[in-house]
């Protein structure tokens, strides 16, 4: 029976113009890794401007909440399939914080290198996510003051660096947004366990050394 649900569910997904992989997905972040998310904002279809929500200048087209508001992000698969069964083409966002990853984030040319010499160096690292103007590197939780603390410390930050923590969203594989696809750099390991991701700290920490040594001042984007 769960198969003949399943492939109802594809069949009606792709009748509606969507995708069933989307859908898959984001129970998979919901209901087996027990990261809340919910829809974002579609592009706009027309191409009159590149979001579908109400500001003409959106400077994360396609890749943001709108209704609902991420509040209402969720880890029932119930209403997560609800939702999706009703915007089948909507990107996959995640709450970060609190429970769920956080993320650093810079722009994909900077996180390219940097990522290069961090695998020379033998450094794990968790999943990385791609778009094609920025990637972002998950963390465990982290809180403001811990956040605050540690770039405090630091003697210089890259004014490029983005922190997705507590209140903050990241758009998931495999969504397609305003800037483009949505793509694991480093995919999650296979399993019904949650991904292994790493402390704040030691992303940032790893990060800023790297681009300072590589001499990448990518700007801000």
């Amino acid at each position: 029976m769960r198969e003949i649900l399943g492939r109802r569910r594809r069949l009606l997904s792709r009748r509606n113009g969507g995708r069933p992989e989307l859908i898959d997905a984001a129970v998979t972040y919901a209901a087996e890794w027990q990261w809340p998310v919910l829809p974002g904002v579609a592009p706009d279809p027309q191409g009159r401007v590149r979001c579908a929500c109400p500001d003409p200048e959106c400077t994360v087209p396609g890749a943001h909440p709108f209704d609902p508001g991420l509040l209402a992000a969720t880890t029932d698969a119930r209403m997560v399939r609800w939702w999706w069964s009703n915007r089948p083409s909507a990107p996959i966002i995640l709450a970060t914080g609190d429970t769920a990853p956080c993320a650093v984030s810079l722009p994909a040319l900077a996180a390219s290198r940097a990522l290069a010499l961090l695998d020379r160096r033998g450094m794990r690292l968790g999943p990385v996510v791609a778009s094609p103007t920025r990637w972002a590197l998950l963390v465990k939780p982290y809180s403001m003051e811990q956040l605050g603390e540690l770039l405090y410390a630091k003697d210089f930050v890259p004014g490029s660096l983005r922190f997705h923590g507590t209140g903050g969203y990241l758009a998931l594989p495999p969504s397609e947004t305003g800037q483009g696809a949505v793509r694991w750099e480093r995919a999650p390991l296979p399993g019904s366990a949650a991904p292994w991701v790493p402390d704040v700290e030691a992303v940032v920490d790893a990060v800023v050394d790297a681009l300072t040594r590589t001499g990448v001042s990518a700007p801000e984007l």
